[in-house]
């Protein structure tokens, strides 16, 4: 497996196994976010999920998530 520096935590760790999503953004996280912090991101998020009921059929939460993983993972959203 691939090892990248993270840019959440700055250290070399692997690569997640495979991009998160097949668009622009699941790219960037596939580059720079290792498996660790991103293992980190899907257990917080099933927390955020849980507590706050979360539907994720509608679209503000689906915003607040998208919200709350760029600040999670302290990452800005790629070009466009």
């Amino acid at each position: 497996m691939a090892t990248i520096t993270c840019t959440r935590c700055s250290l070399n760790r692997d690569q997640q196994g495979f991009p998160p999503s097949p668009n622009a953004r699941g790219k960037q996280l596939f580059e720079e976010i290792c498996a660790v912090c991103w293992a980190e991101w899907l257990k917080y998020q099933q927390q955020l999920i849980n507590h706050y009921a979360l539907n994720l059929r509608e679209p503000k939460s689906k915003e607040y998530l998208l919200e709350q993983m760029g600040q999670f993972l302290a990452t800005s959203a790629p070009p466009a």
